[in-house]
């Protein structure tokens, strides 16, 4: 099977899996202990999730603080729910975490429309009174990459939070500077799953959304993972050391897949995008029986989270796509660990596929 899903999950690092190991406890370590206790032991494992804390922290903006959670969902919904924030204004294209969480949070939720290539525009209405607005960082289905600090700034001057769902361009991309609250998950940046986090900044009080022990800050209440956060530590620390060579290899990707589906139409911006997400679409496909049949090749018609709804893309019903064209997009992501032939067997194994169909393009 050669993996071209990067924005469903990405591949747990080896330097990750390391990390984790010496933390998970196993016959005549005491890596097990528990690091909200006072033992040595526990003072270990505490310190662990201490150092995994910084490295996470060195990818998001000073001024700030790092509490780690299960995972972006939660993450953002400690935003949403712990802001004290009830009139809230989202993208039309934000993930599902966001979206739904802000619609039982706000009736009257604003929407912030995009244009046909995916983009919100710096100047969109925001409507008077929102005391919270989101808008993701980089697009999960398209890719597209939205300019963040000047919503954000925007929201500031309206007295409004900025939340910035991050998941996507976290060891990626420049963090978005000027959001007040930011989401980050582990297993999109090579990391394992199961752990996250929300930044939040300095003066910006947030009501737990899990109450018990305070653990976390006080913040959030549970026994941590020392496991997960070393993983996540050694994740982040590695993005910040290979971003470069990352992203070089991710345009080396890009232009190759570009090239073999050349008579195919892209969604989304050709040029504000995360490179590593290609999302295409071409007439009189069965995005659904194409997924099927081509089994050699792990790709996506849409977001993960949404796959078994049934119902058509709702980032690229904003886009104007109608549900039938929707229904012809495939997104294809690549990442780190993506040969260069291993991405031309998989493109001709799509062809393939779609030819079977009695599409040429």
């Amino acid at each position: 099977m050669i993996y071209l899903d990067y924005q469903a999950t990405t591949p747990l690092a080896p330097e990750a899996l390391d990390a984790m190991l010496p933390w998970l406890g196993g016959p005549g370590s005491d890596g097990f202990a528990n690091p909200h206790s006072p033992n040595r032991a526990g003072r270990a494992a505490a310190a662990a999730i201490e150092v995994a804390r910084d490295a996470v922290a060195a990818l998001l903006p000073s001024g700030g603080r790092v509490i780690f959670t299960s995972g972006a969902t939660e993450a953002l919904n400690m935003a949403l729910r712990g802001s004290g924030r009830r009139r809230l204004a989202v993208s039309a294209i934000e993930h599902a975490a966001v979206l739904d969480t802000a619609r039982a949070l706000d009736p009257g939720l604003g929407i912030l429309t995009v244009d046909g290539d995916g983009l919100v525009d710096p100047d969109v209405p925001i409507p008077h009174g929102t005391g919270l607005v989101a808008v993701m960082h980089v697009n999960n289905e398209i890719g597209t990459v939205q300019p963040v600090d000047a919503i954000a700034r925007r929201a500031r001057a309206m007295g409004a939070l900025f939340l910035c769902d991050a998941v996507q361009g976290a060891g990626k991309l420049n963090a978005p500077v000027e959001a007040d609250l930011i989401a980050v998950s582990a297993h999109k940046l090579y990391g394992p799953k199961g752990i996250g986090a929300l930044w939040v900044r300095d003066g910006v009080h947030i009501d737990p959304l899990i109450t018990g022990g305070g653990q976390e800050q006080g913040a959030r209440s549970g026994t941590l993972s020392p496991a997960l956060a070393a993983g996540f530590g050694a994740a982040a620390r590695l993005c910040a050391a290979m971003r470069e060579s990352d992203a070089a290899h991710i345009d080396t990707l890009w232009s190759r897949a570009r090239a073999a589906f050349a008579g195919w139409t892209l969604n989304g911006s050709a040029t504000a995008r995360w490179r590593g997400n290609l999302n295409i679409r071409t007439g009189g496909l069965d995005a659904g029986r194409l997924l099927s049949e081509c089994r050699t090749v792990a790709i996506s018609a849409g977001s993960a989270c949404a796959s078994g709804s049934g119902r058509p893309s709702h980032v690229l019903r904003a886009l104007g796509l109608s549900d039938r064209d929707s229904r012809t997009a495939l997104r294809i992501g690549f990442g780190r660990y993506t040969g260069e032939e291993e991405l031309d067997e998989a493109v001709a194994a799509i062809l393939a596929a779609a030819q079977a169909q009695g599409v040429s393009a």
